[in-house]
């Protein structure tokens, strides 16, 4: 669909609720305008697809307008003109973006109440029921987890950027093993140097880790030798001393055995993931996962033996050759073991992924609905409660992930990372370092993509290490 802008430059708060509206590559055009009076900011959108026009006004006192009540009222005229071109009411109404709870935490923490911030998404943003309740819930959660923050917290991500295999609906960057085996060691050496590089520089600056997460791909790809040696590093050269929360991404299980999870559990991990994504063995192998239903099990079994009590599980809806009754079954089979959370994903269609051209018996709209209906009823009744989510791009049916915590067991790295609460740092190749600035901007940093690029970088690294603690220095 067409865009154009007449009268403002907001082209990011409209474009993003237009692609959450509309399909890619919906025909048709938007024209969003907004007019500056005396008395009133005024703002309207119009609308034509396949020769139907729809038009709608919204408007603001002059003197009340901030970049946040400006952004708020494009947003709304471009949803009430949308809305009669729609099949149905979309669920998150006129909020674009990833982060939907952001509006609702910061209105939280300013001293709003649970209600004032129901509100404020029924009323302004015309979210619907289901999705307030799920909003509500993570700002709560958010909340809580910034009342277990001091000033000089930071969060370390730590990412192996290899995996065994390719699943099908991964876009991320990453090396298969079976195919650049040979980048294994060099790449742990780069990423001891980084490693003890930050541990200095962490010394020096008086920030603190709260919370740590080892990510990937998969890092559980490593050998447990190799394994124990990265967990000794993080040992020998971090100061964990105010760490609250441990978690190795597991993910896939045929990469995890009892001698792994043991050596995680004694390098200090407290928590891991064993993402199944379906327990549908044939929606496995669409997805290109060597594994069965059946290895999940056997390998959630394995990491309570080794000492974990808190596992999250991923479930993916809207996966290729998944039906309703598929998820269902998978949902129910994961809900059994009664893991600490539980992450349900709504499949995202990225450029790089194989599925991204190969679109091929992938469940339609109505179908990935109702897989996130049951979810979420399911999930609630089961006594989890909704700690964190986010959108994304491209995703079906522009739903979000969602993760579910019992008994108050959430990840705090997520919530920590999603909600960009403190600095995040990332060693090793791919990741995303990110710095609060006094401003209240986030600047972002990113380490190179490529295993090979970031071990041929790796001085680079390091100097980029040194700039993001003076811009912390100076946040202070």
């Amino acid at each position: 669909m067409k865009l154009e802008l007449i009268g403002h430059t907001e082209e990011y708060a409209v474009s993003q609720l237009q692609m959450a509206l509309f399909p890619a590559g919906q025909e048709g055009s938007a024209r969003s305008r907004l007019c500056r009076g005396e008395t009133w900011l005024t703002t309207v959108t119009e609308i034509c697809i396949d020769g139907k026009k729809t038009r709608a006004v919204k408007r603001i006192r002059a003197g009340e307008e901030t970049v946040r009540s400006r952004r708020r009222v494009l947003q709304q005229s471009f949803y009430a003109a949308a809305l009669p071109h729609l099949n149905e009411i979309p669920a998150w109404g006129a909020l674009a973006g990833v982060r939907p709870t952001k509006i609702t935490t910061k209105h939280l923490l300013e001293g709003g109440t649970i209600e004032s911030a129901d509100r404020l998404l029924k009323d302004v943003y015309y979210v619907t029921d289901d999705r307030r309740k799920l909003a509500l819930s993570c700002s709560l959660s958010t909340v809580n987890a910034v009342k277990q923050m001091d000033k000089d917290d930071i969060s370390l991500y730590i990412g192996i950027p290899f995996c065994p295999t390719r699943c099908t609906y991964c876009s991320f960057v990453s090396r298969t093993v079976g195919k650049r085996m040979d980048l294994m060691e060099p790449y742990l050496e780069a990423l001891q140097k980084e490693l003890i590089f930050t541990g200095e520089l962490l010394k020096d600056s008086g920030k603190c880790v709260r919370t740590l997460y080892i990510g990937g791909g998969t890092p559980t790809t490593l050998s447990a030798s190799q394994m124990e040696r990265l967990l000794g590093g993080i040992g020998d050269h971090l100061d964990l001393h105010r760490c609250i929360e441990f978690t190795v991404e597991g993910g896939r299980p045929d990469t995890l055995n009892g001698e792994k999870l043991r050596v995680i559990r004694a390098g200090g991990a407290d928590r891991i993931s064993i993402n199944p994504q379906t327990m549908e063995d044939h929606v496995l192998r669409a997805c290109g996962r060597p594994h069965t239903a059946q290895d999940v099990e056997r390998c959630y079994a394995l990491a309570r033996d080794a000492g974990f009590d808190a596992i999250n599980m991923d479930l993916i809806a809207g996966l290729p050759q998944d039906s309703v009754d598929g998820f269902i079954r998978s949902l129910d089979r994961v809900a059994a073991l009664r893991p600490a959370n539980i992450t349900v994903h709504t499949l995202a269609l990225k450029k790089g992924a194989d599925l991204f051209e190969k679109r091929a018996a992938l469940p339609d709209y109505n179908a990935v609905s109702q897989m996130v209906a049951y979810a979420n009823d399911k999930i609630f009744a089961d006594g989890y409660v909704p700690y964190y989510l986010y959108r994304q791009k491209y995703m079906s049916g522009s739903f979000e992930n969602v993760g579910f915590s019992k008994n108050g067991q959430d990840c705090l790295y997520n919530i920590y990372m999603m909600e960009e609460l403190h600095p995040i740092l990332s060693l090793g190749g791919g990741g995303m370092n990110k710095v609060n600035l006094p401003s209240g901007a986030l600047q972002r940093f990113h380490n190179p993509k490529f295993p090979e690029q970031y071990i041929a970088q790796i001085d680079d690294v390091l100097r980029q290490k040194e700039e993001l603690f003076a811009l912390m220095k100076g946040s202070v």
